[in-house]
């Protein structure tokens, strides 16, 4: 074998060899979470670059997003079996976000129930596309066996309280934010809130084509009405409510601010991007690379307003 094609294995082989290591810490009394790398989607981290949750109920486990592919999913179903032998019965997607649904194939071949909000449903099919496609590109043979499967337990209403094998879980919906469909998962028992893409801390948030900042600040304030215990963001460390605040609140609110001000003086909206202050959420993770977009889309988005 030639030489160079022999180095170039050398340097690829742990890149595809090595999968993501799953580990569950405990947050609270049968609840868990894996926190998922805050950096970009790669190859090491199988675009497992999102939180995971878990809690244990007497009558089986419940998964909080299943991961961005069949093999992630297969991962962290492994991890759950190191916290408990109970079956997975139920797997909540908080969002349309790749990482927060197309496990689904995997867990639903395990005899899972999917449960989503009715809204992240169409956001799912009309991106499932674009997300396939990505991570195809990006994971080769790791994406082999994920399909898009969607939820089968749709939730119409802005609040839901199910019994899931004993542990009350509550679904709040308050008309997306980041995504359409974005659902926090509220445990009234431990006081534990995982708010999915509601809140970000550690990195910055990202503001795409589908998110509605006016919502995502009104789903916010829910989680500050709920102040819970434990604090499970999307993305990043368990937080107190202090650092979400400054972390995912404060950048939106700021933000929204200073574009409302340029539409209203009618400023070039290049001029409104350059103009903004990130100086307080410059030291979060991807920021430089986020803030531009982030800014050009709240820019167009208070134009529809």
């Amino acid at each position: 074998m030639p030489r160079l094609v022999i180095a170039l294995l050398l340097c690829l082989g742990p890149a595809l060899s090595e999968a993501v290591e799953v580990r569950f810490q405990k947050v609270a009394e049968n609840v868990y979470v894996h926190v998922g790398d805050v950096g970009a989607r790669t190859v090491q981290n199988e675009a497992l670059n999102a939180n995971i949750g878990l809690v244990v109920a007497p009558g089986g486990a419940i998964v909080i997003d299943p991961g961005a592919t069949y093999l992630s999913a297969r991962d962290i179903h492994q991890a759950v079996a190191r916290i408990t032998p109970l079956p997975v019965r139920w797997v909540i997607n908080t969002g349309g976000q790749d990482h927060r649904w197309l496990g689904n194939g995997y867990f639903r071949d395990q005899g899972a129930e999917l449960i989503a909000h009715a809204s992240a449903v169409p956001d799912m099919r009309a991106r499932a596309g674009d997300q396939i496609q990505a991570l195809r590109a990006l994971l080769g043979a790791r994406f082999d066996g994920t399909r898009p499967v969607f939820p089968d337990r749709l939730i119409a209403q802005a609040d839901a309280t199910l019994d899931l094998g004993g542990a009350r879980v509550e679904l709040l919906h308050r008309g997306g934010g980041h995504t359409p469909g974005d659902m926090m998962v509220w445990l009234p028992a431990q006081g534990a809130l995982f708010a999915g893409d509601i809140v970000y801390v550690d990195r910055l948030l990202a503001v795409l084509p589908v998110s509605n900042t006016r919502q995502w600040l009104a789903a916010f304030d829910e989680v500050e009405r709920l102040a819970p215990k434990v604090l499970i963001p999307g993305h990043g460390q368990p937080a107190t409510l202090s650092v979400a605040r400054a972390q995912t609140r404060d950048y939106l609110s700021t933000l929204r601010a200073h574009m409302r001000r340029a539409v209203d003086d009618l400023q070039d909206i290049g001029v409104a991007i350059r103009s903004f202050d990130l100086g307080p959420f410059k030291a979060l993770n991807n920021a430089v690379e986020l803030h531009p977009g982030n800014a050009s889309r709240v820019y167009l988005e208070i134009e529809r307003e």
